[in-house]
Formats: C-alpha cells, structure tokens, sequence
C-alpha cells in the first residue's frame, strides 16, 4: 500500500534533516504504531503519505521516493492523493471549515465534485461508521472533543481513503474522548478496510489493536520494526534512551525483572497472578501528599464563590478551594469543565466577575495588573498562542526582558534555558517551525525565566516523547521542592498521580471533588461522572484486586517487591500474544 525508499526530508533553515534516508514498507490492511523522540520527524512522515510535503509546504531538500497505492506523491496531485490518505490531526478544530456537522462531512465530497445523491449517501455511511448517526445538523463547535474528532475522522472516512494516519488524535482529549476515538479505530481495524498508521503516546489502551511498531531515531532514521513484543522486548534499553513512549505495563514488566516484558494490561495481569495470589492483598504504598511538606503561611490562592459567564453560558459555578503556599495542586477534568477558564481568570487573564479571588494574600481587585503578572505566571495549552519573536533566542528574551533582568543576566537566563531544555540546536530557528513537543518545551521555557512564585501550567506534557515528559515532571517536582506553588491543569492523570498533594476534580463548571490524590482517585463513580479514568497501572492493580491500587509504576513495583522476592517474579511466564 505504501512504499517509502530512500526519504531524506530537511524544512528550511535547518541544518539537520527531519528525516534521514528512510525506507519502508506498509501492508494493506495492517495496523502500525509510529513511535519516536519529539523532533524525530513523525508528523513530517505523515505530510508526505498526503503529498503537502512537497507540494505544498516548502522544504529544502525532498530526496527520494513516496509511493501510495501505486501513486508517486511528487508527481500526483494532493487532490488526489487526499482520496488515498486521510490525516487525523491533534486538534479537531484546525480541521473545520464548516458550520455543522453534515456541511462539515460534505466539504471534501464537494471538492471532488460528487454528485449530491452520491455526497449524501456517503455522510450517511461516513456518520454512521463514527457512531454519530443522526447528528448531521448539530453544530460542529459544540460537539465535545471526543465528538469533534469523530466528526473530523468520519470527514475523510467519506472520501473512502485507503489509509488512515492519526497524528496523536487524542492530545487534546479527556479520558472518555480518548475512548471514544480508540473504539471507533477498533471497529475500522477489525472491519480490515483500511491501513491504518497511528502517532500516539496512550499505549497501554491502543496497543492490542497493534500488528506492528516502527520507531524512528533523533535524526528521522529507522530505529526498529516488528511486533509490538519483540520491538519492546528487544530493544527496550534503546527505546527508553531516545525516551519513546513505551506502555506503562511494560515499564512496570522491567522494574520487576519479569521477562518476557508484558505489554498488555492482560499480559501484566497474566504475568503478576503466576507470581502469587495477590488478590486482596492489602499493599504499604507511599504517600504522595506526604511527599513535601507545606508551611503554615498565607495561602497562595483563595478562591471562593468564583462565578464565571461567556455570554449566556456559565463555565464556572459557585467555585472555591485553596491553594497552600508552596503547594503542587492539580486541576482535573474533561474538555469543557472549566479548568483553562479557571486557569486564565487565576492569572488575571480574564475578569473576575463575581466571587472573591485573593493571590498571597492580596485582593486581586486591589491589585495592580503588572503585580499579579509579577506573582502568577501562566503556560498555556497551546503553545502558539504565546509566540511573538521571529527566533526561539528572541522568544526566551522577551521573557527575560519583561521579568527586569539586566542584558548580561538576560543573556545568560535565556542560554540556560536553552540548553536545559535542549533548544540550543534550534535557537535560530522560528518558534512555529518547531515539533509540538519542542513548542511545549519552549512555552514553558519563556515562562519559568520570569520566575513568578506561582506558576499554573495548562497541559504542561501535551506532545511531549516520555523523556521530555519525564524531564518536565521532574523540573516542576524542582521547581516545587524549591517552594514555588505550582497549579497543574491536566488530563494527565499519571501526572497527577505521581506528584499532586491535592487534586481538584471539576465537571462543566462546577467542584466535583477536591483532596488528595490517594482519596479522590478511589472514587471511581466520581471519576466516571468527570470523564476520567484511573490511570493505566491503577487499572491494572483494580484487575488483581489490590487494595488501595497503586497509581504509579513506581509504588506498584515498589508494593509488589515488597511483598514478593525478585526470584520468583524473574521466573513469570508471560501470556502470548497468540
């Protein structure tokens, strides 16, 4: 279906190539996991299979060949090859041009020319496969994101695409969107219509719908290919180097020494129940809320009362908590709750419309604009939203710049943060030209260089590989032990489980639930009415009937290894996955 031979791919004003004399192979039929550091070249990959790479963004050097279906993309139009490809972006609404959802499902037909008749049976069809028959007249921008990224994907089903890429689909979606998307890529895998090649980091869900696993290298050179257990068994070391994001139960496979590596959650469970019966087995896990302590001071954020309306629509109600100095508090919820509201009204981003809202102690309607931005910083979701300089050097110095810093600390502050968040490469290079997981790298980059003493991050690991998630879960853990109060909006629930004291749960506007993570992830009817879900290993754990279930790979080895000798874990038999 789709033959890449010597692909050498360099954007302009890059020295180094996105992807570097790559060669595969794509069956019919066969459904294949795309893994690789950010920066690596993966969404680069999946322009060319639609042929906007070459034909429509400008690159430097184009070397070699990309066929689909028999077409070569650098002499097919991308008129045509769209009918062969369809992409799934990270962000269903970059894919809208429509008002509703028929109109929307009808674009692409309308473009091709298809007769009316034809165009109608086809939404119909297209609707159906996504599980959103009936839906053809609501409005696409009040779908939720599960439904928009179904909406977006039943868009090219309607063109009858051979191949289907997914560009992480579900980056910008809470756990039941995330579920929905999977489900339907489950029924197009089983229907076998379609190659499918997917770029996601929510491994532990997607993989038993997965034949094959490619993984690209730093430089867009080809690392493995195979079967997801015999790239994860035999090349787990490499894997783990370039920081790929492998499944949570295969990480937890290798603290506990088991081999071969589990990478199912069935597999884990399979594996851990040969070491012992640990069901109802009561573990000693170790406290995340006890993990730092907070002093007696001032709180850095009261809230109560907090009332926030866009128009006729209320998306905070009634909202109160607080946030003790030199806290790591984490904001959870789905798309829609309220959580970047809450976030931009905490930064002064918004007005505060009705409630009492106090920073360190200060009456935010007393307090002067330039102040509150002084104490309260803000990373956004999107990093774009916070670009203005033409170079990432320029981006990190206005930064400097607006926090006071004199041109000799200035300069210094900003090759800092270059380098610890491995930018340096890319200083000259403009902001939008990055990866999304170098964009993310950089948003929170510009932020932590003003050094307010609060800081909220919106989605701070969004697109980022496993290493640089891990890099910035361990700076924020940083930044926290030296005091500064951190206020975490995240789907993230592994992130939270790992480093929150205390957890906010909110749903369409209002307080669910709120106290520490230990407590409030036990509530799983609360969870459900949220949209969220235990994170992978948590799940696991619920399998064996572990009581309470760990929430991290870490406590869960930790528990296990407590309980059971490394000998006897060494010697379970994993199931096939035959």
């Amino acid at each position: 279906m789709i033959a890449i031979e010597h692909l050498t791919v360099r954007y302009v004003g890059r020295k180094q190539p996105a992807l570097a004399d790559l060669s595969l192979t794509f069956h019919a039929g066969e459904a294949v996991l795309l893994l690789g550091p950010s920066g690596c070249g993966k969404s680069t990959l999946a322009l060319t299979l639609n042929g906007l790479i070459p034909h429509s963004q400008d690159v430097a050097v184009f070397a070699g060949r990309v066929w689909v279906n028999g077409n070569d993309t650098r002499t097919t139009p991308p008129a045509v090859l769209a009918q062969q490809v369809g992409i799934v972006f990270q962000d269903p609404e970059a894919q809208f041009v429509m008002p509703d959802v028929a109109s929307e499902v009808a674009f692409g037909l309308e473009n091709v020319c298809l007769p009316v008749d034809e165009i109608r049976q086809r939404i119909g069809e297209a609707l159906a496969q996504v599980g959103l028959a009936g839906w053809e007249r609501a409005t696409a921008w009040t779908l939720s994101g599960g439904q928009k990224q179904r909406v977006a994907l039943a868009s090219l089903l309607a063109m009858r695409p051979r191949v289907l890429v997914f560009d992480e689909p579900t980056a910008h979606l809470d756990p039941q969107g995330v579920r929905e998307v999977f489900a339907v890529i489950a029924a197009l895998k089983q229907r076998g219509k379609h190659t499918l090649i997917l770029i996601e980091h929510r491994l532990d869900e997607l993989i038993p719908l997965i034949d094959r696993v490619v993984v690209l290298g730093a430089q867009g050179e080809l690392v493995a290919d195979g079967t997801p257990e015999a790239v994860f068994n035999a090349h787990f070391e490499t894997l783990r180097a370039l920081g790929v994001w492998m499944p949570q139960v295969t990480l937890l496979g290798a603290a506990l020494g088991l081999r071969p590596l589990p990478v199912t959650l069935e597999q884990a469970a399979h594996a851990l129940r040969s070491v012992a019966a640990l069901r109802g087995t009561t573990l000693t896990l170790p406290n995340a809320s006890q993990r730092f302590a907070t002093n007696g001071a001032v709180p850095a954020i009261e809230a109560q009362g907090l009332v926030h309306h866009y128009g006729s629509h209320e998306a905070l109600h009634d909202v109160s908590f607080t946030v003790p100095r030199g806290s790591f508090f984490a904001v959870l919820g789905s798309n829609g709750a309220g959580k970047s509201t809450l976030a931009r009204l905490l930064a002064g981003l918004l007005p505060l419309q009705s409630g009492r809202l106090m920073i360190e102690g200060h009456d935010v309607r007393r307090l002067h604009p330039r102040e509150w931005s002084r104490r309260v910083g803000l990373v956004f979701q999107n990093p774009e939203h916070q670009f203005v300089a033409s170079t990432v050097r320029d981006e990190l110095r206005l930064s400097a710049r607006a926090a006071g810093l004199d041109a000799k600390r200035a300069a210094q502050r900003v090759e800092e943060m270059l380098a610890r968040f491995r930018l340096t490469r890319y200083a000259d290079a403009n902001p939008f030209t990055l990866s999304h997981g170098e964009k993310r790298r950089l948003s929170v980059a510009t932020m932590l260089i003003t050094d307010q003493p609060i800081l909220i991050l919106d989605e701070p690991t969004f697109g980022q590989d496993q290493q640089n998630a891990l890099a910035i879960q361990a700076l924020l853990q940083s930044l926290h032990a030296e005091g500064r109060t951190l206020v975490v909006i995240t789907h993230d629930m592994t992130l939270a489980a790992a480093c929150a004291q205390h957890v906010l749960v909110m749903h369409e506007g209002h307080v669910l639930a709120q106290g520490a993570p230990e407590s409030v992830f036990a509530q799983t009817a609360l969870l459900a009415m949220a949209r969220l879900s235990l994170p992978p290993i948590a799940q696991l754990a619920m399998q064996l009937g572990l009581n309470p279930p760990p929430l991290t790979v870490e406590a869960f080895a930790a528990a296990v290894q407590a309980q059971r000798s490394p000998a006897s874990l060494a010697e379970a038999p994993v199931i096939s996955h035959a």
